[in-house]
C-alpha cells in the first residue's frame, strides 16, 4: 500500500525540525534521554494526527505545544516534575560535539538548563530560535505578559551569572 503524500511531506519536514524540537524537549525535561523519548513521541504522535494539523498554522509550532501537552500529561502521570535538572552535556550529547567551541556550547547549555523551571523554554523559544513573543506564548499555553516577564527573568538571571549574550529587543 502506497504511503499518502501528506505523510511523506511531514516526515520529511520532521527530519529538518528534529535539532529545534530536541533542544526544546530538553528545556522541558533537563535530561536527554527522556527529552529524545518525548521527541520520539511527538514524531510519532504528529505523523499519526497530522491530518488535524491546521496547514495555516507553522508546523514547528504546532510540535511545540504537542511536546508541551505530551510532557505535562507525562508529569502529571508519573509526577516527574523536574526538582534536579542534569547538565545534558555529562550524558554525552551529540549536538555539542558539533560546536567549534564545545567549553563554550557547554557553558551555555549549563546556563539555559539552570534557569528555573518554565524560564528556560521561554528564553529558547524567543532568544535562540527567534519566534516571536506571540508565537512563545501560543505554544507554551500562557498568556503574552507570562512571555515577557519570564523572558525578562531569564536574561535577567543569566546576566547575574555574568554571561548576558542576549540581544536587546527595543
Amino acid at each position: 500500500m502506497p504511503t499518502p503524500v501528506a505523510a511523506i511531506d511531514i516526515r520529511r519536514d520532521l527530519v529538518g525540525l528534529l535539532p529545534k524540537l530536541r533542544r526544546f524537549a530538553v528545556t522541558l525535561t533537563g535530561d536527554l534521554a527522556e527529552a529524545d523519548e518525548l521527541v520520539q513521541n511527538v514524531c510519532q504522535r504528529g505523523i499519526a494526527k497530522f491530518h488535524l494539523w491546521n496547514s495555516g498554522g507553522k508546523l514547528e509550532s504546532w510540535l511545540y505545544t504537542m511536546a508541551r501537552h505530551q510532557w505535562v500529561d507525562e508529569a502529571r502521570r508519573h509526577k516527574l516534575r523536574t526538582a534536579g535538572k542534569g547538565n545534558a552535556l555529562e550524558q554525552g550529547d551529540p549536538a555539542s560535539q558539533t560546536h567549534l567551541n564545545p567549553v563554550e556550547a557547554g557553558e551555555a547549555h549549563r546556563l539555559v538548563t539552570s534557569l528555573p523551571e518554565g524560564l528556560a523554554s521561554v528564553f529558547l523559544l524567543v532568544d535562540v530560535e527567534g519566534h516571536s513573543y506571540k508565537q512563545a506564548a501560543d505554544v507554551l499555553g500562557i498568556p503574552l505578559s507570562a512571555v515577557t516577564s519570564r523572558l525578562s527573568s531569564a536574561r535577567l538571571y543569566l546576566a547575574s551569572q555574568g554571561h548576558s549574550r542576549s540581544p536587546r529587543r527595543f
